[in-house]
């Protein structure tokens, strides 16, 4: 090596923010193992490189003694003494023993050290900026698929989608770009690898922060969110301040930002309803788009009873229970949807009397009412 490498050293130091030092010391521990494996060498020796002139020189590493048993890793007091008279017993004494075609190897070796320590600082930064990005939504290119993963190129390295990760209603090309969600970062030793998904509700609330300012900037908060990818969804919204209706701001004028999201999730149904922490009203509203006559709490047993309209049964439960089971993932209640029809025999509602206590507001359903022509296909059924 030369001064021309140094210079190369200190290049790379400044553009890949990998410390020199580090690299020299990696070079010469690296040449320790080189000059063993070629020289058949069982000397313990240290290797030297100038730090200005990349000048190699070997040293064999002896330990001064009485008496030699092992001349590869003893000298005797007497021949370190005629080194330098300072020398005594248990001293180590280092003599040169660079061999004279040791360049070629020293080249090699700093070359493969090289290359590695920059591979893995790359590695190091590319960890380092995904990481930061764990729980949050990229875009990228669909390079290809086997029978467990699909790979999307995010620029400087791919990331992973399996199978499970993969919304039922999509067909994945070569070349498509997609938004997907990352849920997981891990270093490996092949570099860091990423997770993503298409199917995480992570990615819904994550859309709606890129659609609604309102969102993004506090103004409304997602107090929750329940999926079933590629068929249907509920996220709930709240706003501290009256003046803001946090349903009509996700909405958008007539219904643009949720149906930006509604087509990059290739048609997914969006029910958006107030979050309140009245769970009556709560509940009421994640039923939506049912009207809803009323909701009898059970605080200990964490179970609401719900009673809705003859004709809105099927609506309130939804196709194989979707709307219901969707709307107790929302709100963390367990639901039991009655008619009203059964809910009189049984003695449960009174429509004539029914408590103050246990009457949904009607104002609950009609905030929701606005972007209820997104259900139609429910309603028909």
């Amino acid at each position: 090596m030369n001064s021309e490498f140094m210079d190369a050293l200190t290049s790379i130091e400044k553009e890949k923010g990998i410390d020199k030092e580090v690299i020299l010391e990696a070079i010469e521990q690296a040449l320790i193992t080189g000059y063993k494996r070629n020289f058949n060498s069982a000397q313990n020796v240290r290797v030297d490189i100038d730090r200005e002139t990349g000048r190699i020189r070997v040293f064999a590493r002896k330990e001064v003694v009485e008496e030699v048993f092992d001349a590869r890793l003893e000298i005797s007091l007497e021949a370190a003494k005629a080194i330098n008279p300072q020398y005594d017993v248990d001293d180590i004494v280092e003599i040169e023993v660079t061999p004279r075609d040791f360049g070629r190897i020293a080249a090699q070796t700093a070359k493969q050290v090289v290359t590695q320590r920059v591979r893995e600082a790359e590695r190091g930064i590319i960890y380092s900026d995904f990481i930061d990005r764990e729980e949050d939504i990229i875009t990228g290119i669909v390079q290809r698929q086997d029978h467990r993963f699909i790979y999307v190129d995010l620029g400087r390295v791919e990331a992973l989608m399996p199978i499970g990760e993969q919304m039922p209603n999509e067909v994945y090309r070569h070349n498509d770009r997609i938004k997907a969600y990352i849920t997981k970062v891990e270093k490996t030793t092949k570099g860091p690898q990423i997770m993503i998904s298409r199917t995480h509700p992570g990615l819904l609330k994550r859309l709606f922060e890129l659609e609604v300012p309102e969102i993004y900037d506090g103004t409304v908060e997602i107090k929750s969110v329940s999926r079933e990818a590629g068929d249907r969804s509920k996220i709930a919204v709240y706003a501290e301040d009256p003046e803001v209706d946090p349903v009509g701001s996700c909405v958008g004028p007539k219904g643009q930002r949720v149906q930006t999201i509604v087509n990059e999730l290739k048609g997914e149904k969006i029910d958006i309803v107030r979050w309140s922490e009245d769970p009556k009203a709560y509940v009421a509203n994640a039923l939506s788009p049912s009207k809803v006559l009323q909701v009898t709490v059970n605080e200990e047993e964490k179970m609401t009873q719900v009673v809705v309209p003859d004709y809105q049964l099927s609506l309130a439960i939804g196709k194989r229970g979707q709307n219901a089971r969707l709307a107790a993932k929302l709100t963390g209640w367990k639901i039991d949807i009655k008619s009203q029809t059964d809910a009189e025999n049984m003695g449960i509602y009174n429509p004539d009397g029914v408590p103050a206590d246990e009457a949904v507001d009607d104002n609950a359903y009609e905030e929701t009412a606005d972007f209820a022509s997104f259900f139609e296909d429910d309603r028909q059924s």
